[in-house]
């Protein structure tokens, strides 16, 4: 997990990241929002190449100048973009497409609205070829992640730009090799034997779901911008250097709320205490025989989160289910 120093030559990252977030996305942000309120069109700018140019600065690294046919960075790293920015949202009274930024359906006049938080990244995975290359052909994967970081506040005027690290090759991120493997096998393959015909959906990679906290990613960057739509200001949290030694770097942190009450009485029974005090709340951190006889929602409210140590001792959950369209689209009718 240790970055080629010789292919870092990207240098003044920091400063080149704000300026390129501010250039590449936020004032064009800015631009489309105006033109929207004229045209009804979308004002989302699409983060997929603005998000390869992102990753180049966290990493230090240039491209490949090969577009989608080659490496993303010159290291042989994989860079995937995800942004749940600007996404369409749904009236839920006329089913009418709903701008983010409108606070009512231009329609019915609905405030009742469906608000869209869903996008995720996507591997696309059609043969052992491919899969050997992201496993084994892969030095790295950059995680690039767009979103509201107060989504359920319904602030839409804060926005958070996050990269995340996994290292398929490392024994930190085998899971993800895990995962991968048995969507090709047990699903794609399943599916492709049933009906040739039709190729099954990519693998979807949740940003924040079980399988995404069980692959050990490891933050790089993070950065949130406040007064997004009117007058950005950006705010770096979290940045690691590019050359800097993944290893013993800690991963992202897994809420408490996406255990199921059986996996949280997983830890408790096969971890040592002192890896569960860790992650104990410093007020119940002197009696642990008095803790192991808490309810499971005593437990579970305790915890911090679950760090990497304890989420070792946790299974994978169902993945060989595919996601298959179920109806043809069809253009919406006034």
């Amino acid at each position: 997990m240790q970055p080629n120093k010789k292919l870092v030559t990207i240098s003044d990252n920091l400063k080149q990241i704000n300026q390129l977030l501010a250039e590449l996305v936020l004032q064009p942000r800015i631009n489309a929002i105006k033109w929207s309120a004229i045209t009804k069109q979308t004002p989302n700018i699409r983060i997929g190449y603005p998000g390869q140019h992102l990753a180049s600065l966290i990493a230090g690294m240039e491209g490949e100048r090969t577009g989608a046919r080659g490496n993303d960075l010159i290291d042989g790293s994989e860079v995937k973009s995800c942004s749940r920015i600007d996404a369409l949202d749904k009236c839920l009274d006329c089913e009418s497409p709903v701008a983010r930024l409108e606070e009512v359906c231009s329609s019915c006049g609905s405030k009742n609205i469906l608000r869209s938080n869903d996008s995720k990244w996507l591997f696309g995975i059609r043969n052992e070829a491919d899969l050997n290359t992201l496993l084994h052909g892969v030095k790295r994967i950059l995680l690039i992640l767009g979103d509201y970081p107060n989504f359920d506040d319904r602030d839409f005027g804060t926005l958070r730009f996050q990269a995340f690290e996994i290292w398929p090759e490392s024994k930190r991120n085998f899971r993800f090799g895990e995962i991968m493997s048995n969507y090709h096998y047990k699903i794609y393959l399943a599916h492709k034997k049933k009906n040739p015909a039709k190729n099954p959906a990519p693998k979807n990679f949740w940003p924040y779901s079980y399988q995404f906290y069980m692959c050990n990613p490891i933050p790089t960057f993070a950065c949130i911008i406040q007064n997004a739509n009117t007058a950005p200001k950006i705010k770096v949290l979290h940045y690691i250097k590019p050359d800097e030694d993944r290893s013993a770097l800690p991963s992202i942190i897994m809420p408490t709320e996406i255990l199921k009450d059986v996996e949280i009485a997983l830890i408790f029974k096969k971890a040592k205490p002192e890896e569960i005090k860790r992650m104990i709340k410093p007020a119940f951190k002197g009696d642990f025989a008095k803790i192991k006889k808490f309810s499971i929602t005593e437990k579970r409210e305790i915890l911090t989160g679950i760090d990497e140590t304890l989420r070792s001792y946790l299974p994978l959950r169902d993945t060989d289910r595919i996601s298959i369209a179920t109806k043809l689209y069809a253009r919406r009718t006034h």
